[in-house]
């Protein structure tokens, strides 16, 4: 089995990055921090590594000084289920999902799990169930059903569920076979443009604009990590779009947040001006989308020569599901986590990985992959193009191994996860929450600009910076 070590060093070579840089990483704690037989804490602590020693790498870039980068693996574990953590003015998250959310059985003895979060996924549901929304009228029609086949009628229906599938059902799938020879990330230029000098600044990212096109915890977290680092980061949303506003905290901390309605030429006027003047573009709809919206990442490249634009999928940019719709919870049923965890624990049915790790650690990936195009495009030029999917960094946990008796492991508790905490104002009231992971001794991260009300900030890059 690897070590954190070498895991990190295989990534950092993926993304193209100098060896000599891994020596002045120091990871820090030991498996398992959180009760699972896969190598949840692992995936935390290299993946914010690896976006931490990207920063420390355009630190250098830019100022020809080098810093130490560390990360301890509990902070780093604690960090990618950083939502739990999260208090505005002393009181906890509301209920988590939605009350039909979950694992249900079907008809032929098989489950399926339904996310129900966005009131229209939920509508959705119940019309091709034809039931009222509550459980045990969803859990009544579904009786009715057998598992591929709900989920094939279901996702026609525009509605987002996933059949548990054992891991080996998983390989066996179309999707997972193109999906075979993909890396983790994948770097790719796309246009010719001449380099970008960096900014002036104190931070690694300082004079760096970025728009944040993302909902939910992947694409938002990849942003507050940018933000971290000293971005200017401006969430871009719909006044149309649902949101889980629990998230819009936890993941907006430095950011702003602005309102642009894209199905109006009005809308997408205004964010081709923002899209020409910023530096990262990073989106988590599925490409058919935003490419009918003028927003592909060859679109973006001709409005901004030298962007770098980063894609997040579910399932990936090939394949037969590469434009279905998925959430971290689905993608962990449909690829085998569910099924293998509940084996390991010994329990009928699925279990839950201890945090949404495919979501976090993709996000880190996204941070990651970024900033190594940015250290490109300042060295060579070009216009790039960052992919990454909820299951190729699933795929990528799964091969990292499995723990024995990691399921035995005793959960976190409260008095372990104070240290990891900072308070702040913001937008909703003052925040108790987890501070990001990555150490580095030259450039502390941070967020210096509170978290705000979703299309608060004004459609404008600000003229100083944010963070």
């Amino acid at each position: 089995m690897q070590s954190t070590r070498d895991i990190l060093a295989d990534l950092w070579t993926l993304g193209g990055g100098d060896p000599s840089a891994l020596d002045a990483v120091t990871l820090t704690g030991q498996e398992p921090v959180l009760p699972s037989s896969f190598r949840v804490g692992a995936a935390a602590q290299v993946t914010i590594a690896a976006a931490g020693l990207a920063a420390a790498e355009i630190w250098k870039a830019r100022s020809g000084e080098r810093q130490r980068v560390s990360v301890d693996m509990l902070h780093a574990a604690v960090e990618c289920r950083s939502e739990r953590y999260l208090r505005v003015d002393d009181k906890p998250p509301p209920p988590a999902w939605d009350p039909t959310a979950g694992i249900y059985k079907t008809g032929d003895g098989r489950y399926v799990r339904l996310h129900t979060n966005f009131p229209h996924h939920r509508d959705n549901i119940c019309k091709v169930l034809a039931c009222k929304p509550e459980r045990d009228d969803v859990q009544r029609a579904l009786m009715q059903w057998k598992a591929d086949d709900f989920e094939t009628a279901a996702y026609a229906g525009g509605c987002v569920v996933s059949m548990m599938r054992t891991h080996d059902e998983w390989l066996a799938h179309p999707q997972a076979k193109a999906l075979e020879q993909l890396p983790l990330l994948t770097i790719e230029k796309i246009g010719e443009a001449a380099p970008k000098p960096w900014p002036t600044g104190h931070r690694p990212l300082a004079g760096l604009r970025v728009l944040d096109l993302s909902r939910v915890i992947a694409g938002p977290v990849a942003g507050r990590t940018w933000a971290a680092h000293g971005a200017d980061v401006m969430l871009m949303s719909s006044p149309h779009l649902p949101s889980i506003p629990w998230l819009v905290i936890d993941t907006g901390r430095g950011k702003l947040s602005s309102f642009a309605d894209l199905k109006t030429e009005r809308g997408r006027d205004t964010l081709r001006g923002l899209l020409a003047g910023a530096d990262i573009f990073s989106q988590g709809y599925r490409s058919q989308s935003i490419g009918a919206l003028g927003f592909s990442p060859e679109d973006a490249a001709q409005i901004n020569p030298g962007i770098i634009y980063v894609s997040l999928s579910a399932y990936g940019h090939v394949g037969p599901w590469a434009g279905r719709r998925g959430f971290d919870s689905l993608v962990q049923t449909s690829t085998g986590f569910n099924h293998a965890e509940g084996q390991a624990a010994g329990v009928e049915g699925p279990k839950e990985l201890p945090m949404q790790i495919l979501d976090h650690a993709t996000g880190y990936l996204m941070a990651f992959g970024a900033m190594m195009a940015r250290l490109r495009q300042a060295h060579e030029g070009g216009s790039w193009h960052v992919r990454v999917s909820l299951a190729q960094t699933g795929r990528w946990l799964w091969n990292l191994g499995r723990l024995d008796g990691g399921l035995g492991s005793t959960d976190i508790k409260g008095e372990a996860v104070a240290p990891f905490l900072e308070d702040s104002p913001s937008g909703f009231g003052k925040l108790r929450a987890i501070r990001h992971s990555a150490v580095l001794s030259t450039t502390p991260p941070s967020w210096s600009h509170p978290a705000v009300q979703l299309g608060a900030s004004p459609l404008a890059w600000p003229e100083t910076g944010i963070n």
